[in-house]
């Protein structure tokens, strides 16, 4: 019905255009445009943090609010297997070293857990990781298979020299932290080991 009222009131718009000196009046007939629907985008549902790992970042954000490296050092040496470097330094050593070239750790951990989270299956435990980016295979890290956005946030997080890095096939290179499942504090480093070898 709406193509039909369309066409005729086409028809009847240029009708009346018809020069009044015996020009030809030119009809044809337009299909009504399609409705026009923005694409769906369907994401995979995002496991939701377990008790335990809120009960973490609780934790980690008490030791944040203080601004207190020696109590970000107990939690850290609390969890059986943390890591904090590759190098074997012992935390305290390695945060320190870090803080005193312009690294804050207590800045960076706050901001990565301010910021959107992964997962990844580890054998039979949830690995909550941060920034998301890190939860993910090298190759679905690709910036061209990235959104324009994410693009972008992942160049921030890593700069141009992290992105060419990751254009050679490297896993996420930047500063990172995950949570098991049951809330053990897994990791929170700055460097791949890879890093640390070719410095040795």
């Amino acid at each position: 019905m709406r193509k039909a009222a369309l066409s005729v009131s086409l028809v009847c718009l240029l009708a009346a255009c018809g020069g009044s000196d015996g020009s030809p009046t030119v009809r044809f007939e337009v299909e009504a445009a399609p409705a026009v629907t923005a694409p769906v985008e369907v994401d995979e549902a995002l496991a939701p943090l377990t008790e335990p790992v809120e009960s973490k970042i609780a934790a980690i954000r008490d030791v944040l609010a203080r601004d207190s490296l020696s109590r970000l050092v107990r939690l850290a040496e609390a969890e059986e297997s943390f890591v904090s470097n590759f190098a074997g330094e012992s935390h305290r050593v390695h945060w320190d070293l870090l803080r005193r070239t312009g690294f804050d750790p207590l800045a960076k951990l706050g901001g990565l857990l301010d910021g959107p989270y992964g997962t990844r299956q580890v054998g039979d435990q949830t690995w909550y990781i941060w920034p998301d980016f890190a939860a993910l295979e090298a190759d679905e890290l690709l910036p061209e298979k990235l959104t324009f956005t994410d693009r972008a946030r992942l160049r921030d997080l890593v700069g141009e020299p992290g992105l060419e890095r990751i254009r050679a096939g490297e896993d996420y290179p930047g500063v990172r932290t995950a949570i098991a499942q049951d809330g053990d504090w897994l990791y929170f480093v700055h460097e791949t080991q890879q890093d640390t070898e070719e410095l040795e």
